[in-house]
């Protein structure tokens, strides 16, 4: 058998894509399923395993992870900083590019550091203006034009 179809190598690889992808996405969730990944990969160079087994062990592996080190290894990479500090060092004052028009009640899209977001504000905006990240709800992005600053 070609060892790049070898199970081990398969979760091997499929875990160093999931950490690559933590830089890309970040929020410290890729890196546990990385990790059980991983997990998987070892375990399955000593016990023959069918998918179905892997794939269970790899959810749970992961999950656990997640549960136990998530706050662990956040404070190891992010120091003592607050998830609210670390919002406003990432976030907060930030310029970000509108791609789709917002206004009151509809929301829009906008361009920043490199990934599209959903965005919300109370101002009219048009495609390609420039808006400044005032506040977030979970995910979507509250922004504020650039024309009604002063």
């Amino acid at each position: 058998m070609d060892i790049l179809l070898q199970t081990p190598v398969i979760w091997f690889i499929i875990g160093f894509i999931l950490l690559i992808l933590e830089f890309v996405l970040p929020g410290l969730i890729l890196f546990f399923f990385g990790v059980g990944a991983w997990f998987v990969a070892i375990l399955s160079l000593f016990i023959d395993m069918s998918l179905n087994t892997q794939l269970i062990v790899f959810v749970i592996t992961s999950v656990i992870t997640i549960l136990l080190l998530r706050k662990w290894v956040g404070k190891m990479l992010y120091g003592k900083k607050q998830s609210s500090e670390l919002l406003e060092d990432e976030f907060l004052g930030k310029t970000a590019r509108s791609e789709t028009s917002i206004s009151p009640g509809e929301d829009g899209k906008v361009f920043f550091k490199g990934t599209s977001w959903q965005a919300s504000s109370e101002d009219v905006i048009e495609p390609g203006e420039n808006v400044i990240i005032t506040d977030t709800d979970s995910i979507i992005l509250i922004v504020k034009s650039t024309k009604n600053i002063s």
